[in-house]
């Protein structure tokens, strides 16, 4: 497989990525009684999920709102007594760039996460921390780990990482680092079950499904890592809300959906005993009219683990199916091209 940017062994490197991110120093300063109306994490693509990260660990048990956005828009709530953080790899994102403007004119309280560019540049100048991330990491979708865990670690500083099991952000990262480590050592074997799992999707158009928060962030990283490392259509939805709607669907057409659509269904130990049955349901309902229903199940102590090793699973998988296609997972010069005429 053509591999210019060394994807794959960016992803083998996702346990190591993870714990240097731990061990890294903070930017943060102390800010005795801070105190927040809200949190808005910012950041696009392969950068935005941090806030997806932060949103499944931390939001069922938050006493403030902790809203994220892929977008270019700054939401009106936000002012002096908010908690902004930008994610940006590259530091040229024109969409955090603009929502970081606008928050530091607001006077909210702004944390920057990047490789340096313009983002870095801009808390320089407004006395903002920035975390540095390792410039070295090829792409955004590769850096997860060191995106992610500095916004946690920024969570954790001002008090706003609370999870149900009333456990401490440094458990829950060095229970991340193990189930990384644990995993990794799965695609150590040619037939592993992230090549398996490859070879059964094929030329189909993979359809992830998953539940709750959880669930529905560690789908929409499976279809951005199908999307961008083969370069292939893909497709997500969420229980509950697809059993009201999306399930509906599945009615018609079965005879062109069998040829074309491949289920994979997410599983976590955090979606509640209704949604594992509909879980369960919809993988019976969906068997007939896609050509093959598979379940990948998580896991790790902790939601932040299980979300980083379903992450790990997908990102092997799409790698695995870029091999089989002689695909570069690594450039994405569509992407490339439509930032350049926009520019």
């Amino acid at each position: 497989m053509p591999d210019s940017l060394a994807m794959m062994e960016a992803a083998r490197a996702m346990p190591e990525q993870f714990v240097t991110a731990v061990d890294a120093p903070s930017p943060l300063v102390d800010r005795p009684g801070a105190s927040f109306n809200g949190v808005f994490i910012a950041g696009m693509g392969g950068s935005g999920i941090v806030g997806d990260v932060a949103r499944v660990v931390v939001s069922p048990t938050s006493r403030i709102p902790v809203v994220t956005t892929k977008s270019d828009q700054c939401l009106g709530f936000i002012d002096e007594n908010s908690l902004v953080i930008i994610s940006s790899f590259s530091g040229h994102t024109a969409e955090a760039i603009g929502i970081m403007t606008e928050a530091i004119d607001r006077g909210a309280t702004v944390v920057a996460v990047s490789t340096g560019g313009r983002v870095a540049e801009l808390a320089d100048e407004a006395g903002a921390p920035c975390w540095i991330v390792d410039g070295t990491i090829p792409c955004p979708r590769a850096a997860l780990g060191a995106l992610a865990v500095p916004v946690l670690r920024t969570l954790d500083h001002y008090g706003l990482f609370t999870v149900n099991d009333g456990r401490s952000l440094e458990f829950h990262l060095e229970a991340t680092a193990k189930q990384l480590q644990a995993r990794g050592n799965d695609f150590d074997r040619e037939d592993n079950p992230a090549a398996r799992l490859a070879r059964r999707i094929g030329r189909t158009i993979p359809l992830i499904y998953g539940a709750r928060a959880l669930g529905e962030a560690a789908a929409i990283r499976w279809k951005s890592q199908f999307n961008e490392n083969p370069k292939v259509p893909a497709f997500f939805g969420v229980v509950p809300e697809l059993t009201h709607n999306e399930i509906c669907g599945w009615a018609q057409h079965g005879d062109m959906t069998r040829q074309v659509l491949t289920l994979v269904q997410l599983r976590h130990s955090f979606e509640g005993d209704r949604n594992a049955a509909a879980m369960d349901i919809v993988g019976e309902i969906t068997d007939e009219v896609v050509a093959g229903v598979h379940e990948v199940r998580a896991e790790g102590d902790g939601m932040l683990a299980q979300f980083f090793d379903l992450v790990m699973m997908g990102d092997f998988v799409s790698l695995h199916l870029a091999l089989a296609e002689g695909i570069d997972p690594g450039p994405v010069p569509v992407l490339d091209d439509i930032k350049t005429r926009l520019r």
